[in-house]
């Protein structure tokens, strides 16, 4: 298959050089030092397990360079969907399809939903109508990213664990198409079920992203620190009721209980969330997608969120604080 991955950073990077190690035709997108030494020495991957692979493919910064393709694969944050949008038709031949990996609420929730909200748009994660104007609903196909990598150098991924990728058509139909891309997946070395409830599953994931992820960005904790220490395991505990009510108002019924998804963060242990990641960095963070997404929706349903609102509020703030002077936050021992 001929694939594109938008994005060749710790996800994309890892999709990428599992995809092209297995015989698919892949192009990277990729920018300065991450691109140049893909181009001079290919990518390179670091297991989990220690092994290592190195493929040769193509790499460019101009997505229209990399010509019709099979699959696209957005693998960027949620924030850094909207500018490459306009670019993506120079991919498309007539049944290219769209593979969406973002975390969060989806710019596509209420597309094909068949609900009472059905085509809403929304502005936390679709702000203007960028993405929805650009990127045609019936190519789109969705998944839920559980692996943990990182970029350790310029083109190099070390994939930290996690193999799962589960993926789904936007109507929640079982379909040629998506069982095909699920089959590539799997041949690549990855978990790839196909769901029969794509939201749902989006909501149990966003569950502990919406609360730990700006906790940990505003307190520098890992997950073990903030699941041990009572006043912010009884934060995270409200935030994910709240969440779970606005959820519930949306037609999803979870399959796990919430101190089993708190236990599971446990025992995650001292592990920094990728927001904090960012914020430590002085990278913008996933803060709309994640936790904004989740505002809004509460709004839609008429559903109070206090607590999520409070902690969107001061992540917002803090994001916009360092955006502001170029800087970085980081706790270091003296």
């Amino acid at each position: 298959m001929k694939i594109c991955v938008i994005g060749a950073g710790a996800i994309g990077g890892l999709l990428a050089a599992r995809l092209a190690h297995t015989g698919n035709e892949v192009t990277v997108i990729a920018r300065g030092p991450h691109l140049a030494a893909i181009r001079a020495h290919g990518l390179r991957l670091i297991e989990e397990s220690g092994t290592e692979l190195t493929v040769q493919l193509a790499a460019t910064d101009r997505i229209p360079e990399a010509g019709p393709q099979d699959l696209v694969i957005l693998g960027m944050k949620a924030h850094q969907v909207p500018p490459v949008v306009g670019d993506l038709a120079a991919l498309y031949h007539d049944q290219t399809m769209v593979l969406t990996a973002q975390n969060g609420i989806p710019w596509w929730y209420f597309m094909k939903h068949g609900g009472v909200h059905e085509g809403l748009r929304l502005e936390s994660v679709d702000p203007g109508g960028v993405i929805a104007g650009h990127l045609p609903i019936d190519r789109v196909i969705g998944s839920i990213v559980y692996p943990a990598a990182e970029v350790i150098a310029p083109g190099v991924i070390k994939h930290l664990e996690g193999n799962r990728f589960s993926v789904g058509e936007i109507d929640n139909s079982e379909t040629e198409r998506i069982r095909s891309v699920a089959e590539i997946l799997r041949t690549a070395g990855f978990k790839a079920p196909v769901l029969s409830d794509i939201r749902a599953e989006i909501w149990t994931k966003l569950w502990g992203n919406l609360s730990l992820n700006p906790i940990s960005a505003l307190t520098h904790a890992t997950l073990a620190d903030i699941c041990q220490f009572p006043l912010t395991r009884e934060l995270l505990a409200n935030m994910m009721q709240e969440a779970q009510t606005v959820a519930e108002h949306l037609g999803i019924r979870f399959k796990v209980s919430l101190e089993k998804r708190i236990a599971g963060a446990e025992a995650v242990g001292h592990h920094k969330t990728s927001m904090l990641q960012d914020i430590e960095a002085g990278r913008p963070i996933e803060l709309e997608a994640l936790v904004g997404s989740v505002v809004e929706l509460g709004r839609i349903t008429a559903t109070p969120t206090p607590q999520i609102s409070a902690i969107y509020a001061a992540a917002s703030l803090l994001a916009r604080t360092l955006q502001t002077h170029g800087g970085t936050l980081r706790i270091r021992a003296d």
